[in-house]
């Protein structure tokens, strides 16, 4: 292999592993899949689906810091998170918010689409949503985007 072929094999290689589905491709062939973003969830103290909402985006292979606070309402005022949408948590990731039982998937979906929005979504805490597991009992909901003006469009439906 010449060193012209070299530097093309690298450089394809170094593209592959900037694209979600040729990393996850990678990884399974045992190599090391990118590192996900960092996520910083502000939650009650007292909150125990927070907590397994945090364990979920974890087993999601994120890296999760877990900031206890009481005082949510500075947190969503701060992020821009509109009232109608408020949940128990709020996190953030990679520039964008992420407020409530989201699922970790429409997190990755998100990051690797990066849309125009503020963040994603999901208001009240509806039964099967991560963290709000309850055997096999579940409610519909919808993921919803969100701008700064407080648009929404649905982002995925549970």
């Amino acid at each position: 292999m010449n060193r012209q072929s070299i530097v093309l094999a690298v450089a394809l290689v170094a593209l592959c592993l900037q694209t979600p589905a040729a990393s996850d491709v990678f990884a399974q062939a045992g190599g090391a899949r990118p590192a996900l973003p960092k996520v910083i969830a502000y939650k009650d103290p007292s909150c125990g689906c927070c907590g397994l909402w945090v364990e979920h985006m974890k087993r999601a292979g994120f890296a999760v810091t877990a900031v206890n606070t009481p005082d949510m309402t500075s947190v969503r005022r701060e992020y821009g998170v509109p009232t109608p949408l408020q949940s128990c948590h709020t996190a953030v990731v990679d520039g964008f918010v992420v407020e409530g039982h989201v699922p970790a998937d429409d997190v990755k979906r998100m990051l690797r689409e990066r849309p125009k929005v503020v963040g994603l979504a999901v208001s009240g805490m509806p039964l099967g949503s991560p963290g709000m597991e309850q055997g096999n009992n579940k409610q519909p909901y919808k993921v919803l985007t969100f701008d700064q003006a407080g648009k929404t469009a649905v982002f995925s439906e549970r």
